[in-house]
């Protein structure tokens, strides 16, 4: 919003040597050469309102026009940072995102906790019923991941089959919960495939500068999902604490 506000606001300053041009066209016109300071300000004077007017629609104009090259460029911002498939981020937008949460967690002292989720089976799916089934699949998991999500949460789809999320004001032990609500949520929806998800938990402390480093903790998420693969899948799991949920203890 504010990026369209300052195309606007630019068009329409750059507009202010539309009547300034006017002037001068007519006045080197009406004169037939050369235009001297005192012209200019007598000329004004006898036509204020008309440079008034003109100046004034010509800056609105610009600005409209500033204002929705700035929706566009809004738009296109978008689309670069969105999964087309499942409407969530991409991880493109999403390392941007993880990126100034951790600054806010640094900054307001507030723990962080990002969860890291593969999808079990979904290649036996392309494989059975084929990619368009897949790719339902995928819309299926991301809807559960979306429900899931409070105001401030923020998820993507990293790639392939897997989907990240950032669950701000989190602990460990509240990020588990969700993790492992969201797993048998998916597990669940999913019986008839199935397919069921492995989830790591990395959490970031505001105490620890090493865990604050985006790249560190989306490596740490990732090992935790893939211990969960291992204790055989459809789990939940968390490095630093051993903590962690193995389906059918859930």
């Amino acid at each position: 919003m504010q990026k369209r506000f300052a195309y606007a606001l630019t068009a329409g300053l750059l507009s202010s040597g539309a009547p300034a041009g006017l002037l001068g066209g007519r006045l080197v016109k009406k004169q037939g050469g050369g235009v001297s300071l005192p012209q200019v300000q007598r000329h004004i004077t006898d036509e204020y309102a008309s440079y008034v007017f003109v100046g004034a629609t010509t800056a609105v104009i610009f600005g409209l026009f500033g204002y929705l090259l700035g929706r566009k460029v809004d738009a296109l911002a978008q689309l670069s940072e969105t999964d087309p498939l499942t409407g969530l981020l991409n991880a493109r937008g999403f390392s941007a995102r993880l990126c100034d949460e951790l600054k806010r967690s640094r900054r307001y002292s507030e723990p962080l906790t990002l969860l890291f989720f593969d999808l079990d089976g979904l290649k036996d799916i392309n494989d059975r019923h084929g990619h368009r089934a897949g790719s339902m699949a995928l819309r299926k998991a991301a809807r559960v991941i979306r429900s899931e999500l409070r105001e401030t949460d923020v998820a993507a789809r990293w790639g392939g089959d897997e989907f990240t999320l950032i669950a701000q004001k989190t602990g460990t032990e509240t990020g588990i919960a969700l993790a492992d609500r969201i797993r048998r949520r998916i597990a669940d929806r999913m019986a008839a495939w199935p397919l069921t998800a492995s989830v790591g938990v990395a959490t970031a402390d505001p105490q620890n500068t090493a865990v604050l480093d985006p790249t560190a903790l989306l490596r740490e998420a990732d090992l935790a999902m893939y211990e969960a693969k291992k204790r055989g899948k459809n789990s939940t799991f968390h490095i630093r604490t051993g903590k962690g949920c193995p389906f059918g203890l859930a």
